[in-house]
């Protein structure tokens, strides 16, 4: 291992030989210089362990070196031990104000220079062991939360995949929805309606919470869920207590985690993604702008799913009649900016649903 090198900056000739070789003897690594520009120069070329670092010099005096030191990425958590026959307190105190680790004043005395030499390596290297612990930590707590995030969602996905065994929405159907509004917000994402609610993290978490939509169809029993034909108007009654279902369930876990953004936007999505534009969607009939975002994103996405899926009671619809029935919503069933966003990626949306068939 290279010897640590101490940067040694005085004007004085005999002082840089007395410390140069008091050091040397010491077993250290030295570099000396009489100018404050000649020891930033080289500092940057080969940066030093530690500096010792005269007060009064011309062209650029101690303190102005060391401010520019502090002021330099690389060379700014380099110690610098200021060296002057100067006694003032003011002085020492500026020198500490600026970055300074310690004083030794002028003459030398041997034990003292060694001391504070090793005293402000060693500091220095404890220091430098700490950030790289810290570093090293922060990288494997990182993993640790990353790993644990994956489970959760893992878990969270096979939760609303359980719920739709139950009905017909078996098959990839939860895998598409992800998929289709990621694809949707992304877009509309890069218009300036929606430029600055709907970033990098926005995208992927509506991309998880999406499968969460109907997670209170657990709730509704078999008769009225499993129904082949069309229901009654007390049965559809029933069925529209999925979305509060739902709503409610997350909103348990919400209380325990009330800074959370994955379950705040699971609720409104799971409460609010039957609204519609006009007011008269369900559980609330909110109108417009009301209706969260991310529930208007996965209202969309929704009816186009349940456009292109078979039923007991249907047979499927392509991508042009499903694309036109959307169109027919814009601003009635759907928020008319994300009825666009929608126009301007359908043939994206035919590729996903074309990649991700049940069958």
């Amino acid at each position: 291992m290279d010897p640590e090198t101490i940067m040694i900056v005085d004007d004085t000739p005999a002082n840089l030989q007395i410390l140069s070789a008091l050091l040397r003897k010491k077993g250290y690594g030295v570099a000396a210089f009489p100018r404050g520009k000649m020891a930033l120069a080289a500092a940057q070329r080969k940066r030093p362990n530690l500096i010792l670092l005269d007060i009064n010099m011309p062209e650029m005096n101690g303190f102005e070196v060391c401010e520019v030191f502090k002021a330099t990425p690389g060379l700014k958590d380099i110690p610098i031990v200021f060296i002057s026959a100067i006694s003032d307190t003011e002085d020492k105190v500026r020198a500490f104000n600026i970055g300074g680790v310690d004083y030794i004043t002028k003459p030398f005395q041997m034990e003292e220079v060694y001391a504070r030499v090793d005293t402000h390596l060693q500091l220095h290297r404890a220091r430098e062991v700490m950030r790289q612990f810290n570093a090293q930590l922060k990288t494997r707590v990182a993993e640790q939360i990353e790993e644990i995030n994956r489970s959760q969602l893992a878990m969270i996905f096979a939760m609303a995949k359980l719920s739709h065994t139950r009905d017909d929405d078996t098959g990839l159907h939860l895998e598409r929805v992800q998929h289709l509004c990621r694809l949707l917000a992304t877009a509309l994402s890069k218009t300036d309606a929606f430029a600055d609610t709907i970033t990098a993290e926005y995208i992927e978490c509506i991309f998880h919470a999406s499968p969460l939509h109907d997670l209170g169809k657990v709730g509704i029993v078999d008769s009225i869920l499993l129904k082949p034909g069309p229901l009654t108007p007390d049965e559809f009654e029933i069925m529209k207590t999925h979305t509060t279902i739902g709503a409610d369930t997350l909103a348990s876990v919400y209380e325990q985690y009330p800074n959370n953004p994955f379950v705040q936007m699971g609720i409104d999505i799971a409460r609010f993604h039957h609204e519609k534009w006009d007011g008269s969607g369900y559980p609330d009939g909110l109108v417009g702008s009301a209706i969260p975002l991310s529930a208007r994103i996965m209202s969309l996405v929704d009816v186009y799913e349940a456009l292109r899926a078979r039923r007991p009671y249907k047979s499927p619809f392509n991508h042009d009649k499903s694309r036109t029935i959307i169109m027919e919503g814009h601003g009635i069933h759907f928020d008319p900016q994300v009825v666009d966003g929608f126009s301007r990626i359908d043939a994206e949306f035919d590729a996903v649903y074309s990649s991700m068939t049940d069958g």
